[in-house]
């Protein structure tokens, strides 16, 4: 092919995340050496010599510092040099989609195609952010008439059929998209390539004392109280700043821990992590057979009524979650249980900034409510959107609250509340595009919700996580607040000392001190 058939080399926004305003500010963060040098030719960016053969971006240290990113005039963007250290805020999203059109080494590809450092593009690689295909994917609507030439070009019948690599494949599977996972791997021509530039990233990781939040460690399994601001086992464009990962550092593993099941990024607590493949698999059918139950905190910012709560989720994996009080064939069966909900003081804006809560002028903001929630079922977003629906959002949710603000003002907006208005399907389609556009982001760090225990086989595998940020606001002015759970004293000082976690130290800086041992 010639150069205008290089590859395709655009951006689809559609389907992609929105990430905010430019990086500004980045984390100063060691990270080990990668490489002694590199060299360019003139055929591109190429390694010349490493360190070692397996990439690590482990971190050692935490330090903050403020530097300044320029910005290029080519194409707008900041100038790429590495990964770490990790930005403070996300930047704006950028994908490329590629056709190879001459067969070698990944990296050296993408480099040259692409214009970016080859430490930059084997750092993307390492976090999980370049994929392939062998036989590229049909183009989205919004691809230009070049692109769809491409398209069609690569995937001809004539060309498929010199390809010995797809032989015995059919077109869907030889379609299918997997990670690049070292940055010398092969690719060859006619390879579909995709590059998250920009990977979402998750700041968070690189605060957290990752050691404290280990609850069990087991032969087979790994219990982790997830802080709010993380993901569980990474995002499609990034696997390195995950629970998942930290977690396996922290404890020394060799082996990464494996995900069992997901809570949200702006969701706390217990997270079950599995040390094999095969108890992840055992792990998995246990939550298939309804043998895992999972207990939730949530404050929120009017009272829920004690009892059954169930609704019904649209089928598109799309957040926000839309759901619906009636029945409609084909959407998900959502249903918790509402065990207590207890008055307690809202936040005050000394918590709020610390993990950056939003109340979206909420009208009432003298007291909130602690709800302890039984989930009955496992869906994505369910015990948000469904305390949203009535009338009662988490606080701090920045994606479902504002629409619950809105249905409040307007009750009618809601076209799968008590009193929707529409009256024919047309009127129906554009009151659901009404409605989604009154939703939010999603949270920047922290809700009041956290997954406060999480038990299995009756209970025979039992475990709480520690108290969650809301309780800090439960006493304003006294320095600690001592709560009983399960004949346990769980101990949470307040904003005096501004902690993850506590130690026995800092007790005895307290007057009078505590004159028993607290086993922190």
């Amino acid at each position: 092919m010639g150069s205008a058939s290089a590859g395709l080399v655009s951006i689809f926004s559609n389907g992609y995340r929105s990430l905010g305003a430019p990086v500004s500010s980045w984390r100063t963060l060691a990270s080990s050496s990668l490489y002694k040098h590199y060299k360019r030719n003139s055929k591109g960016a190429v390694l010349s010599c490493l360190s070692s053969s397996k990439i690590e971006l482990a971190c050692l240290s935490s330090e903050v510092d403020v530097a300044q990113t320029t910005t290029s005039s080519v194409n707008g963007y900041h100038k790429y040099d590495r990964l770490l250290p990790c930005p403070s805020e996300n930047g704006p999203p950028r994908v490329e989609h590629l056709v190879v059109s001459e067969g070698g080494p990944v990296l050296e590809y993408i480099c040259k195609s692409l214009d970016l450092p080859p430490l930059f593009v084997a750092d993307l690689i390492h976090f999980g952010a370049v994929y392939y295909a062998l036989v590229c994917p049909q183009p989205p609507p919004s691809a230009t008439p070049e692109q769809i030439r491409i398209f069609k070009e690569v995937t001809a019948p004539s060309v498929l059929s010199k390809r010995t690599s797809i032989k015995g494949k059919t077109v869907r599977e030889a379609q299918k998209t997997f990670r690049i996972t070292h940055f010398e791997q092969f690719v060859e021509a006619g390879t579909y390539l995709r590059v998250h530039v920009h990977p979402k990233r998750f700041p968070r990781c690189y605060e957290i004392d990752w050691k404290s939040r280990i609850i069990a460690v087991a032969d087979s399994y790994v219990v982790l109280d997830k802080p709010a601001g993380t993901s569980v086992g990474g995002t499609s464009d990034n696997i390195e700043e995950s629970c998942a990962t930290f977690a396996s550092r922290a404890l020394g593993f060799s082996t990464p821990l494996k995900t069992t099941h997901q809570i949200d990024n702006c969701t706390e607590g217990c997270v079950v992590l599995a040390r094999t493949k095969e108890y992840c698999s055992i792990f998995h059918g246990k939550i298939r057979e309804k043998k895992v139950k999972k207990l939730y905190l949530a404050l929120t910012a009017a009272p829920v009524p004690i009892g059954i709560i169930t609704h019904y989720m649209r089928p598109i994996n799309v957040a926000p979650r839309l759901i619906s009080e009636d029945f409609i064939k084909g959407w998900y069966l959502c249903k918790l249980e509402v065990m207590e909900c207890k008055e307690v003081p809202w936040p005050d804006p000394v918590i709020q900034q610390k993990y950056c809560i939003e109340d979206f002028e909420w009208p009432s903001k003298d007291r909130a409510y602690e709800c302890k929630i039984n989930l009955l079922t496992g869906r994505t977003h369910q015990v948000r959107a469904q305390l949203a629906a009535c009338g009662a959002p988490i606080v701090g949710d920045s994606m479902y609250m504002p629409a619950a603000i809105a249905e409040m003002a307007n009750p009618g907006l809601n076209p799968f509340g008590k009193y929707k208005k529409y009256t024919t399907e047309s009127d129906k389609e554009m009151a659901v595009t009404k409605w989604f556009a009154r939703f939010g982001k999603e949270p920047k760090v922290a809700i009041g919700l956290q997954a406060c225990q999480i038990s299995w086989d009756d209970g025979e595998h039992f475990y709480e996580a520690r108290s969650p940020w809301s309780h800090f606001c439960l006493q304003r002015d006294p320095t600690i607040l001592v709560t009983s759970i399960k004949g346990h004293v769980a101990v949470s000082i307040c904003r005096c000392f501004q902690l993850e976690r506590p130690s026995l130290a800092h007790f005895e800086l307290l007057d009078p001190p505590f004159p028993f041992s607290l086993g922190l």
